[in-house]
């Protein structure tokens, strides 16, 4: 077993993350009826995209004896209705500029992210949009 979810009341959850004893608390948004004071289950599910991808860079980047630590994901989920879902999951990735790699390098880091098992479960009907901004990145040409 991996976890446990104990409803709290008031549209709220503790995930207990069994191996670990670490917990997350969520709530329902306000536009679901909630008080938006922790994470939506939605938002964890685009959340985990984010950190899913760049779990998975991270191990390529260690490969590659990469630094990626700073590297940052805003993520952006996008809800619709009847039934109400999730409808889109934008992410944009932010690299610290003291990171050198080069065009290989960024064609690997990027393609482990995008094949992260998180993005392969997300649902074909949720768009998924994801900007790689290596623009500020030292490239390394060796």
């Amino acid at each position: 077993m991996t976890s446990t979810v104990t409803y709290e009341g008031e549209l709220r959850t503790v995930c207990l993350h069994l191996r670990s004893g670490f917990t997350i608390e969520t709530d329902a948004p306000p536009d679901n009826n909630g008080k938006g004071e922790r994470f939506s289950p939605s938002d964890l599910v685009a959340t985990a995209l984010g950190s899913c991808m760049l779990t998975i860079m991270g191990m390529r980047a260690v490969e590659m004896q990469v630094d990626l630590a700073g590297t940052k994901i805003e993520v952006e989920k996008i809800m619709k209705s009847d039934p109400r879902r999730i409808g889109g999951i934008n992410l944009t990735f932010h690299f610290p500029e003291s990171l050198e790699v080069n065009d290989r390098q960024q064609t690997i880091l990027q393609r482990a992210a995008e094949t992260c098992p998180v993005a392969y479960s997300i649902n074909q009907e949720i768009e998924l949009r994801v900007n790689f901004n290596w623009d500020k990145v030292r490239v390394n040409t060796i």
